[in-house]
């Protein structure tokens, strides 16, 4: 499960492993000093701020056999002859021979077993116990496809499980096995993470159970491409193949996540690993037990980040929130009163500093309950009440027109040309004027040809003359709205005007 992202691979490891034990270092007792004088923060200055190392020795004891490798099997139809992806000479006897095959490789080839019959695909992820009674968090990337399913305990003991649910938006899966008196992890509050805190993982890389890796966290509510749901903790924790599913533990020794995720470019760790929050995953984890599904929130919007110069085009104090690109007509958002150009500043009291916060709040509203947003329009914030809608299956993005004759347009060294009505229906726009050719400060903020644009600073263009109009009432940053296949975006263009 390797994805290319500008060379570098996004790898979902089978085994993360983390345990967290309480820090033992003391301080060390600070020296006799004379007194100090008047101003003089000399000596303050040149006290450590980090004194000992911690111990992780009764996290790891205390919360480690809650921690469990999961064994799939999964049939496989084709035979068993050159598996896509596994590594030139790597027998298919080798314990990778099977990661390789079903998460890729760097390289192609590889040999074929002997036989005809293609026996069943094996592989290997971690797990943690949540209740007594049976039930176990993973990645639902560890179980995807599985026709059998075993747990193996620190105790050497195995239960079949069977796959509860598991919902691929967010990798979670859910596990059961028959089994009582279970030990069971803790579970922590994620928002309460900050960089730098030390954080550990127990998992099974590589099939070595109960391994345990330490590191500090470098940063919460991380976004990923395409995984929009999903506000990751990054944390420098050594994870390899087989940790994915294993837990990541505070200091208090509770679980604060789900390892999932590692960049890599050799498709091992390279210091960057992700962990699902677990109060995303036990919201997934109560839906999936109750009703087999798991329901989200929308309310029909496109966002984006607010850069500098979005933010001074916008009258913002600084760059944050999120800059509302367009909004579903008749969607729950439209009805709330939220329109284009708006800048999502708080999503029920939680202050929004980047748009890759918004849909994980969004979608984990109930359908059907009320979002208090407060947004940022025309220099003063408005409060609205959004009904939440639930979310359905994303449709695909139509294609752009062709390019026909077009006409120069100075400050922004753009040309652009109108819309043909067929364009116009084949693209699905209500704009008018399409982008034939960029230059000069329209091509330094990203403009491209072929985009549509809609409407400068809030005023929608619908010809040459009110494109001009609009930019030079503008000034000197000129906020463009744009159509980008199905998507709607602000881009902002400093003319220097």
């Amino acid at each position: 499960m390797i994805q290319e992202r500008n060379s570098i691979r996004l790898v979902a490891v089978l085994l993360l492993g983390a345990a967290v034990s309480a820090c033992s270092g003391t301080a060390a007792t600070a020296a006799q000093a004379a007194p100090a004088q008047a101003g003089n923060t000399a000596a303050a200055d040149t006290q450590p701020m980090v004194q000992g190392l911690p111990d992780f020795t009764v996290l790891v004891e205390r919360f480690g056999p809650a921690v469990v490798n999961v064994q799939v099997s999964e049939k496989r139809a084709e035979p068993a002859a050159s598996p896509r992806g596994a590594p030139p000479g790597l027998s298919p006897n080798d314990p990778l021979f099977d990661f390789f095959r079903r998460f890729g490789a760097p390289n192609g080839g590889g040999g074929s077993p002997r036989g005809g019959n293609a026996p069943p695909a094996r592989g290997e992820g971690s797990g943690f116990i949540v209740s007594a009674d049976g039930y176990i968090l993973t990645n639902a990337h560890v179980v995807r496809g599985a026709s059998e399913v075993v747990v193996k305990m620190l105790d050497r003991r195995e239960f079949p499980a069977k796959v509860v649910g598991q919902d691929q938006r967010t990798d979670v899966a859910v596990l059961k096995i028959d089994a009582k008196g279970l030990p069971t992890v803790k579970l922590g509050d994620p928002s309460k993470l900050k960089p730098g805190q030390w954080v550990i993982a127990i998992g099974s890389p590589f099939g070595f159970d109960n391994t345990v890796t330490s590191g500090i966290v470098s940063a919460t509510a991380r976004t990923l491409p395409d995984d929009r749901y999903v506000p990751f903790i990054q944390t420098d924790v050594p994870v390899n193949p087989g940790n994915s599913g294993g837990p990541l533990f505070n200091m208090d020794g509770e679980v604060v996540g789900i390892n999932s995720q590692i960049y890599s470019q050799t498709g091992g760790y390279m210091g960057l690993s992700f962990a699902i929050p677990i109060d995303v995953a036990n919201n997934v984890r109560e839906q999936l037990i109750k009703s087999g599904k798991v329901s989200r929130g929308r309310i029909g919007i496109s966002i984006q980040d607010v850069n500098a110069q979005l933010a001074d085009s916008f009258g913002l104090d600084r760059p944050r929130g999120a800059l509302v690109g367009s909004v579903e007509q008749g969607g729950p958002a439209d009805k709330g009163g939220m329109k284009a150009g708006d800048i999502i500043v708080r999503v029920d009291g939680k202050l929004i500093e980047r748009d890759a916060e918004v849909p994980s709040l969004i979608s984990s509203i109930k359908p059907g309950n009320d979002a208090q947003v407060e947004v940022w329009r025309d220099r003063s914030v408005k409060k609205l009440t959004v009904r939440v809608a639930e979310l359905k299956e994303e449709e695909g993005s139509p294609k752009t027109g062709n390019a026909a004759e077009s006409d120069r347009q100075g400050p922004l060294g753009l040309s652009v040309r109108p819309l043909q009505q067929e364009e116009r229906a084949q693209v699905k726009t209500d704009g008018s004027l399409v982008v034939e050719e960029v230059a000069g400060a329209a091509a330094q903020a990203g403009i491209q040809p072929g985009d549509i644009i809609l409407a400068v600073a809030g005023t929608p263009v619908r010809s040459l003359a009110d494109l001009q109009a609009a930019v030079k009432k503008a000034g000197k940053v000129v906020p463009l709205l744009i159509q980008r296949g199905a998507a709607q975006i602000f881009v902002a263009v400093r003319t220097g005007g």
